[in-house]
């Protein structure tokens, strides 16, 4: 190589003709066709003339030089059919060096303005041959066709990032784009795009088409682009982003919806006489919230003078859903129902939930019933776990339940034994940790209502305790009988912040911190948190799969199925890990977000608040009457501490972002 070379190099996608100047130090010094120097390493040129150039006829006339020589090579490219040329010579499979490919091109004594031509159309065109320094190889029929279709692909996105971000632009500044803006089945490609890329981000399989569109549209921040959906009709003002991001299940299939309708249509097959035990005279009453419509538990007490006779029966859903079979796969796929202030998703069909598995006023169930016999000072003498046939007499609500708790003779005496039974659990280590409920829910407006509940009311009082004297005495039994089942233990919490129940609001908050987190195994083990030798849950079988796995071993224990081996029961809680984790984000989500959505009114107004801890640069502090925390900013002049209550001013709430600024009132 050397000074007056004529040589071709490719600079970011195009082939460019230049002149070496000088060769310095194994460096290239050229001037291009565009009137610019550059320094170039001899391993990047494409193509070398034969023909030189005066480097002494001046800079302009250089450049004016290679600048016609561009023009002619690109004008005998185009002379180039690279279709034809591939017919001819895709059946040899060789590779092809330069000289002999511009000969085929141009037969006439071609030139090394010829070679450059045949460089520039293989380099423009990829789809026929590959190509490198080496020279050129057919492709094959079936990767011409591969990256025809790739082609084709490529054209139809470059498409709809331009149709889709014209159309968003649009919207986004309030207009209506005309309805040949996008063809029906591109608005529907560019939606589900959109979608998934404000909710899954990164993660969206379209991630670069959506944020190509994003980009030519203008709508650089999520809040931006979540509004043109919504101004789009692709989504709701509310929009549950958790329940789709999780992947959570919302509609049942038609296999299971159609197996759960003809199961409620059969007649009811149980009976005394297959082993279960009639209970049909006890006086069963339901204790729920006004809008539960799934009852699965209920109690009930008999006076026999020297003793009471507790009962606390379950509905007993697994008569009704057998191990494998469509509804119990559609169960355990998601594994718990699923409670939000705006919707509920239930765990089974809604005709079984709320109907056939639903311990009924009135109507015959099939259940699991613990007798537990207590003596007038609530000590547990006995106990006795059994399959069953109930009928509810009573259907009650909390709020019944509290206004009869001093006059019922019934629940003046379940909530002795209920308060007694909690007494021997804190004598026994329990951590009681009592706080409110922050109950959300919407109107029949969609407007958003808060209020505080009471866990502590004779009622929900009555039903904890009671609920959770079954599930242990359930983890007994089970344990008892020799039975591996989903035993729930929890190691000594880190610190005990109060003795018993008798913690301040700001000290149940902090001892919540420092419970360790709980374990499952199929071996039972000390609960310490509740102050038990063994624990299961098994009240809830409607609503969690895990109830459901209990129940099912203790009908085994009964006789009235196979059980489940300690093999089975692990390789459950491992796949029900995953959907339980799910199920907790998309029900803690949704409950901030709709608390947030209320306090997004309330920008200006002072709330109460407790000093939580101070931290490098803010406080953290829990809004008393909403519980929940928010960072508070380091004032100047003011020193607080952990447990001080003060007021704060609610300055900025954004409930999309999950967002609560405050400041010091």
């Amino acid at each position: 190589m050397k000074s007056g070379s004529v040589i071709e190099y490719i600079d970011k996608q195009r082939i460019l003709c230049a002149v070496v100047l000088e060769v310095k130090k194994q460096k290239l010094q050229l001037l291009t066709e565009n009137n610019r120097e550059v320094s170039l390493s001899p391993g990047r040129i494409a193509h070398r003339s034969r023909t030189s150039l005066d480097v002494n006829q001046g800079r302009d006339r250089m450049v004016d030089t290679l600048k016609t020589l561009a023009l002619r090579r690109n004008d005998l490219r185009r002379k180039i059919d690279l279709r034809e040329l591939w017919e001819v010579l895709n059946s040899e499979q060789e590779w092809i060096d330069l000289p002999t490919m511009t000969a085929f091109c141009f037969p006439d004594d071609p030139s090394s303005d010829h070679e450059s031509a045949v460089v520039r159309a293989f380099f423009e065109n990829r789809r026929y041959f590959k190509f490198n320094h080496d020279g050129f190889f057919p492709h094959s029929e079936a990767e011409v066709e591969r990256l025809i279709a790739r082609e084709r692909e490529e054209d139809r996105r470059k498409l709809l990032v331009e149709n889709g971000g014209a159309w968003l632009q649009q919207i986004l500044a309030g207009s209506t784009p005309p309805a040949d803006a996008l063809r029906p089945t591109d608005r529907e490609t560019v939606a589900r795009i959109l979608r998934n890329y404000y909710i899954f981000g990164k993660e969206s399989p379209d991630h670069a088409l959506g944020r190509a569109i994003c980009a030519r549209a203008g709508a650089g921040t999520p809040d931006k682009l979540f509004d043109g959906l919504v101004r789009a009709g692709i989504m709701a003002a509310d929009e549950n982003t958790e329940l789709i991001r999780e992947g959570v299940p919302v509609a049942f299939p038609k296999t299971v919806t159609t197996a759960a309708a003809a199961r409620a249509c059969r007649p009811a097959t149980f009976a005394t006489l297959q082993g279960r035990t009639d209970l049909t005279h006890l006086a069963l009453m339901t204790i729920d919230g006004q809008s539960t419509l799934d009852f699965d538990d209920a109690v009930s007490i008999q006076d026999f003078g020297d003793h009471y006779l507790i009962g606390v029966h379950i509905v007993d859903v697994a008569h009704h859903v057998a191990k494998g079979d469509p509804i119990d796969e559609e169960a355990l796929r998601r594994g718990s129902s699923i409670y939000m202030p705006d919707r509920k998703i239930p765990m089974l069909p809604p005709v079984m939930a709320e109907g056939l598995c639903s311990l009924k006023a009135g109507e015959l169930r099939p259940a699991i019933s613990t007798l537990i016999k207590v003596n007038r000072l609530g000590d547990i003498l006995a106990y006795d776990v059994l399959a069953s046939v109930v009928r509810i007499r009573h259907q009650r609500t909390y709020y019944d339940v509290n206004l009869m708790s001093e006059e019922d003779a019934d629940i003046i005496r379940l909530k002795d034994v209920a308060t007694r039974f909690r007494e021997q659990r804190l004598d026994q280590g329990a951590v009681q940790i009592s706080l409110p409920d922050v109950n959300i829910w919407l109107d029949e407006n969609r407007q958003v209502g808060v209020s505080k509940i009471n866990r502590e009311s004779p009622a929900r009082m009555l039903v904890t305790e009671l609920m959770i004297m079954a599930n242990w005495l359930t983890a007994r039994f089970l344990r008892d009988n020799g039975m591996p089942a989903i035993f729930r233990s929890q190691p000594d919490p880190k610190n005990r912040l109060y003795p018993r129940n008798e913690g301040t609001l700001f000290q149940n908050w902090m001892q919540r911190r420092l419970l360790s987190r709980f374990v499952l195994d199929t071996q039972s083990g000390r609960h310490s948190g509740l102050g038990l030798d063994a624990y299961v849950t098994a009240t809830s079988p409607i609503r969690k799969y895990f109830d459901l796995i209990t129940q099912r071993q203790v009908r085994a224990v009964l006789g009235l199925e196979a059980p489940y081996s300690e093999e089975d029961i692990a390789r459950l809680m491992q796949r029900l890990e995953p959907c339980m984790s799910a199920v907790s984000r998309v029900q803690h989500g949704r409950h901030n977000y709709w608390l947030l959505h209320h306090l997004e009114g309330r920008v200006g107004e002072r709330e109460e608040a407790i000093v939580l801890m101070r931290r490098k640069k803010n406080y953290q502090v829990l809004l008393m009457n909403y519980l929940i925390e928010c960072d508070l900013p380091l004032t100047s002049g003011i020193n607080l501490k952990p447990e001080d209550v003060i007021e704060v001013t609610i300055q900025h709430v954004n409930a999309r972002q999950g967002m609560l600024a405050v400041f010091y009132a």
